[in-house]
C-alpha cells in the first residue's frame, strides 16, 4: 500500500472555549496536495478545529504539520508554511489595499526589511487572481463587504504557503466570485498545495476532494466527496433534511421538506 503524505495530522485533540468543551478526542489526517472541506451544522466545532490546526487556539492532544509537531515550528517558518483566512477578519479601514495584501509577505522578510521584488510580484499576482488589482490604491474602508473579502483572500494567497486554511472564505461573495474562488482553489491543488476550508455552502463543499463531516464537536465521517458513505453521513448530521443527488456531473444537496411540520397559521 502506498504511503499517503499528510499535510496536517491531529491525534487526541480536545479543546474548550470559555470553559465549555467544543472538540472531543479528534483524530484526523488531511492529505497533502488535496482540497478538504469541513462541514456540519452550526455549533459542530468546525471553526474551532481549523483554528487549532492553524496553531491559533490551544488544545490538548497533538497536531503535526508536514510530519513535524506544530509546537516545534518557529513562528516565522510556520507563517511561511501555513496561510490563514479567518471568518469575519477585520483590518484597518484606513489601510491601502496594497498594504493589506503586503502583510501576507511578512514571514518572508527580515525584521523591518522593506518589501523586495519577489514580495511585490507575489502581491500583484494575488490581487490579480482575486480581481482586486484595480483597487490597490484604495483604502479598505472604501470597499464593500465582498470586495474586502477578496482583498483578505489575496493577502492569504500572497503568502504563497504550501498549506492554506480558510474559514468561511465565501462570506459576502456573489456567485461569480464564488466561482472564481473555486477556480483558484483548483489551481492551487493542481500545483501541489493543500487547501482546507470550512464552508456552509454545501454545494461548493461537495466539489472538494474530501469531506470532513462534523457534529457536536466530533468527526462523524471523513472520506472522498464522491463516496455514498460520505453522502449518507452528511445527510445524517443535517437530520435527513437534505439529500445528495448527481446533477450535471456534480453532487448537489437538495432540501427535503419536513412533512411533520405544523401548518402555517391562516388569516381569518
Amino acid at each position: 500500500m502506498s504511503h499517503t503524505t499528510l499535510a496536517l495530522r491531529a491525534r487526541g485533540l480536545s479543546a474548550s472555549l470559555g470553559g465549555r468543551p467544543v472538540l472531543h478526542d479528534i483524530d484526523l489526517g488531511l492529505r497533502q496536495g488535496a482540497w478538504t472541506s469541513i462541514v456540519g451544522p452550526n455549533g459542530a466545532g468546525k471553526s474551532t478545529l481549523l483554528r487549532v490546526l492553524a496553531g491559533l487556539l490551544p488544545a490538548d492532544g497533538d497536531v503535526t504539520l508536514m510530519e513535524r509537531p506544530l509546537r516545534q515550528w518557529p513562528a516565522r517558518e510556520r507563517g511561511r508554511t501555513v496561510a490563514w483566512l479567518g471568518q469575519g477578519e477585520q483590518a484597518g479601514h484606513d489601510l491601502r489595499v496594497l498594504d493589506v495584501v503586503m502583510l501576507g509577505r511578512l514571514p518572508h522578510r527580515g525584521w523591518l526589511a522593506p518589501p523586495g521584488a519577489a514580495d511585490h510580484a507575489a502581491v500583484e499576482q494575488a490581487l490579480r487572481s482575486t480581481q482586486a488589482w484595480a483597487w490597490r490604491e484604495r483604502s479598505l474602508g472604501q470597499l464593500s463587504g465582498g470586495e474586502r473579502q477578496r482583498v483578505l483572500l489575496a493577502r492569504a494567497l500572497a503568502v504563497q504557503a504550501p498549506v492554506l486554511l480558510m474559514d468561511e472564505p465565501l462570506a459576502n461573495l456573489d456567485p461569480p466570485h464564488q466561482s472564481d474562488w473555486l477556480d483558484t482553489v483548483r489551481q492551487l491543488v493542481e500545483r501541489g498545495h493543500t487547501v482546507v476550508s470550512v464552508l456552509h455552502e454545501l454545494g461548493m463543499a461537495l466539489q472538494a476532494d474530501e469531506l470532513v463531516v462534523m457534529a457536536q464537536g466530533r468527526i462523524r465521517h471523513h472520506g472522498a466527496t464522491a463516496d455514498s458513505s460520505t453522502h449518507r453521513a452528511l445527510e445524517q448530521v443535517f437530520d435527513q433534511r437534505l439529500r445528495i443527488h448527481p446533477v450535471q456531473g456534480q453532487w448537489v444537496p437538495l432540501p427535503v421538506s419536513r412533512t411533520d411540520s405544523p401548518p402555517l397559521p391562516q388569516n381569518t
